[in-house]
C-alpha cells in the first residue's frame, strides 16, 4: 500500500512539474516573441499597456496551440503570436487580413502563418456607420484558439454574428474565444465619442447567443481614470482606454 501511495504521489508530482515547466515555456515564448526583429520601437512602445504576456495567460494561449487571429489589422500580435507559436503550434489569420497577409509575403520569417477567409468582405451598407461581414467561413477546424483584439465595436449587429459564428465553426469542442475591445458604459446610447467602445455587458450577451459558454473577464486592462466619455483617439485617453478582456468557451449546444 505504501508503495501504491508513493507511486501515487511521485505521478501527481510529476505532472504538476510538466504543467509547471509547460505555463513557464509559454510564458517564455511569449517573451522572446516580443523581442523579435520584425517589431517596430513604436510596437513595444505599447507593450507595456496592452500587456501581452498577462493577456495571453488569462485567455489560456499555450505555445503549442492552434491559433485563429480574426482581423489582424497591421499585424501588432501576429508579430507575437507567429514568432510564440512558430515552433510547436500554428497560426492563422483571417476575415479582414489582407494587410497581415502581405506582411507575410514579404517576411521570411513569417511564411509558416496561414492565411484564411480570403473571399471574406468587410464593408459598410449605404448610410451605415459600422461595418458587415459577408462569407465569413475560414475553412479552419479544429482550432484550439480564435482571437480579435479591439475589433468588436467595429461591426454592425450582423458583422458581430457573423464573426461569432465564424469563431464557432473554426474552433474544435472545448476551444476558448478569446475577447477584447474598448469599454462603452452599459446601455449607452450612440453618439460621436463612443463609436470605437462596445458594452461587454451586450458582448457578452451576443457571443453567448451564438452558443458559447461565458468563462471569465479579466480586469488587466482596467483603467480607473478613463471615465469612458471621449472617443478612445482623443489625446487624454489614447493608449490609456479601459478596455474589457472576455474568454469563452465552445461547448454543446
Amino acid at each position: 500500500m505504501k508503495k501504491l501511495l508513493t507511486l501515487a504521489m511521485m505521478t501527481g508530482l510529476a505532472f504538476s512539474a510538466a504543467a509547471d515547466d509547460h505555463k513557464q515555456s509559454t510564458a517564455d515564448a511569449i517573451k522572446m516573441a516580443m523581442k523579435s526583429e520584425l517589431r517596430t520601437e513604436n510596437e513595444m512602445e505599447r507593450d507595456r499597456n496592452r500587456r501581452p504576456v498577462e493577456t495571453l495567460e488569462f485567455l489560456g494561449f499555450k505555445h503549442d496551440m492552434k491559433v485563429v487571429e480574426f482581423v489582424p489589422g497591421g499585424g501588432w500580435y501576429t508579430k507575437i503570436l507567429a514568432a510564440a507559436l512558430k515552433d510547436h503550434g500554428e497560426l492563422t489569420v483571417a476575415l479582414g487580413a489582407s494587410r497581415a497577409a502581405t506582411m507575410i509575403k514579404e517576411n521570411e520569417s513569417l511564411s509558416h502563418v496561414k492565411v484564411a477567409g480570403t473571399d471574406s468582405n468587410i464593408y459598410r451598407k449605404e448610410g451605415a456607420r459600422f461595418y458587415s461581414l459577408e462569407n465569413a467561413s475560414t475553412g479552419v477546424k479544429r482550432a484550439d484558439m480564435v482571437l480579435t483584439f479591439r475589433n468588436y465595436h467595429n461591426f454592425a449587429e450582423d458583422g458581430r454574428m457573423a464573426m461569432n459564428d465564424a469563431a464557432w465553426d473554426a474552433l474544435k469542442m472545448g476551444g476558448i474565444y478569446g475577447v477584447v475591445d474598448h469599454t462603452r458604459r452599459h446601455m449607452e446610447g450612440e453618439n460621436d465619442e463612443n463609436r470605437r467602445r462596445f458594452d461587454p455587458v451586450k458582448a457578452i450577451l451576443e457571443i453567448q447567443k451564438a452558443g458559447f459558454e461565458f468563462v471569465d473577464f479579466s480586469d488587466i486592462h482596467y483603467k480607473a481614470d478613463d471615465e469612458l466619455e471621449y472617443e478612445v483617439g482623443r489625446k487624454s485617453v489614447t493608449g490609456n482606454s479601459d478596455r474589457w478582456t472576455l474568454k469563452f468557451k465552445k461547448v454543446k449546444k
